[in-house]
This record gives C-alpha cells, structure tokens and sequence, in this order.
C-alpha cells in the first residue's frame, strides 16, 4: 500500500463549503425583496438610484484594485452588497452623482483604503450614507410619499414616522402601514416586510446568527417603551430593522464571540434610542451601528472566552 504523505496545516480544518462569493450572493438574493418593494412603492427613479450605486461600487472596487495593484475582487459581489445598502439608505430623490459619490466615498475611502473586504473596521456603506447626510443634508432629507409615482398620494413629499413622532401627526401612524412601507423614508428602509422575508433566508441560510437583530430590536422596544414612546412603532420605523439585520450583522465589524454579539447589539440600540430621544436628529441606527463597529476590538478583547482548562491571569 502506498503511504500517503502527512499534512499539516493552520487551523482552521474544517470548511463550512461556503465562500465569500456565496455568502455575497446569498445576501443579494436577501436583498431582493426590498428592492422590489422599493420600486414597487417610490417607482422605476428607485431602480435608478440602486442601479447607480451598485455600478459606481463595483466601478470603483475595480479602479482601486488596479491603482493598488492587488488582486481583482469584483468577483466576490462584495462591492454590490456595499452599492445596494448604500441605495437602500438613501431617498429616491436624491441626484444620481450624489449617489455615486457616496459609493465612491464606501468602497474607496472605507473599504480600499483599510485593505479590502475583512479588513475594514467600519460598515463601508453606513460610512457612505453618513458623509452624504453631513454634505448634502437638504438632498438626504428631502422624503417622497410612497405610490406619489402613480398618483395615488395626495402629496409629493412627507416626513417620516420618526420626525412625526412627539406632534400631532403621531396618531395617523399605524403599524399595518409601517410594515408593508407605506409611509416616508429611505429606500430599502421603508417595507419591513420585506426586510424580515430577507433576514429569515439568511437566517436560514447560516449566513447570519438571529443574536445580534434579535437583541438589537428588543434593546429599542423595551428602552423606548420605559421612556414613554410606542416601542412598535420604534422598532418598524426608521432604517433599524434594514441597519440591525443586514448592517449590524457584518462580520468585519462585529464581535465574533456571543458574549462580544449580546454587548455589541444591546450598545447599537441604546444609542439608537439616545439619538433618537434626546438628540436633534430623528435617527441614529447609522451612527450607534458605526460606533458600535469601532468599539468592536474593544468588546471582543472584553469579552474572549478563556480557553478550557486555563486559569486566569495572574497580574504582577
């Protein structure tokens, strides 16, 4: 019998069978949900915008890789989930070379310059969204009534659920309508329908764990309700549930351990619930996921389990 050689490698030994690609194209397919429910509710100007988006990503992925001179990850679909969220915080109004810019900023300055995808340490499409709101504020607040394409709204423009909250429109919000995105917001914010249909195929899928959402979501409701607001309408209004299921979940930016999952998750929503209660702005996922990116290191350093048998350790 022929011997056969022995091999020895770094861990890890086993493979799950899954790559990035797979995992990307998985996310995309999640996706497609809420982006059908976005043209379905702001018309073919929400195509546009995505489609701008994702070309601008997937452009600039490729021009930085060659300018770097490192290998093309065009492949890895990264670039088009990155292009994707970032039109899905983004209105319908918003001028097309805006959006572009935005993915140029997510993919050039959040992605590239750190490395690449799994080296940067803050969620690349959120980076993108946050320096378009600080650049063009007017164009980033600036909401259309859903089904207004089909001249089915009284009105063009209206404020979101979040900005009504605390006047006297809060009593027209119901539920039934914020779940199904008949109301004001981003694009692929608005349907939370359609956004939990996406979560559970990934869920499914073992591409994302349920911890991080889960917590993320019952930290908003539970803060919300003690400090007097409608925790349900909370939870399904603003991009929470789009930033606590598809940004939140990144696995560049998040602790890898559970403990590390349960204080990253519960911290993303008390700021949530601080921005949105005490600051000036209406929202804060964007800002309480990026803060939570960056402390992630810390977290993870907090919370490392001790390897079995080890004791703790003695300090001098």
């Amino acid at each position: 019998m022929e011997k056969q050689p022995l091999l020895v490698s770094s861990s890890p030994h086993l493979h799950c069978g899954m790559n990035t690609r797979d995992i990307m194209r998985d996310v995309v397919i999640a996706l497609i949900p809420a982006l059908v429910a976005s043209v379905w509710l702001f018309g073919f100007r929400a195509l546009a915008v995505e489609v701008v988006c994702v070309a601008s990503a997937i452009a600039t992925e490729y021009l930085s890789r060659l300018v770097m001179k490192r290998p093309q990850t065009v492949g890895d679909l990264s670039c088009v989930v990155t292009g994707l969220l970032l039109a899905f915080n983004l209105p319908v109004t918003i001028p097309l070379w805006q959006a572009a810019f935005g993915s140029v900023v997510a993919i050039a300055v959040a992605k590239q310059m750190f490395g690449g995808l799994g080296q940067n340490f803050v969620n690349p499409a959120l980076v993108g969204r946050i320096v378009l709101m600080g650049s063009f504020p007017d164009a980033m607040n600036n909401w259309e009534v859903p089904l207004s394409w089909l001249g089915k709204a009284d009105a063009v423009t209206g404020a979101t659920p979040l900005a009504l909250l605390g006047t006297e429109g809060a009593a027209d919000i119901e539920p039934l309508q914020l779940l199904f995105g008949l109301r004001g917001g981003c694009l692929g914010e608005t349907c939370v329908a359609a956004l939990l249909l996406g979560g559970i195929y990934l869920v499914v899928r073992h591409v994302i764990s349920p911890l991080i959402p889960v917590i993320y979501l019952a930290t908003v409701f539970v803060l919300t309700w003690l400090l007097g607001s409608d925790p349900l309408v909370q939870v399904l209004s603003g991009g929470l549930m789009l930033g606590a299921v598809f940004m939140a979940t990144d696995y560049a930016t998040c602790p890898i351990n559970k403990a590390g999952k349960v204080v990253y998750a519960i911290g993303c929503g008390l700021i949530t619930v601080l921005i949105r209660m005490f600051g000036s702005l209406p929202e804060g996922v964007s800002f309480a996921i990026v803060i939570m990116n960056i402390l992630s290191p810390l977290i993870e350093r907090a919370t490392k389990p001790r390897p079995f048998g080890a004791g703790k350790a003695v300090r001098s």
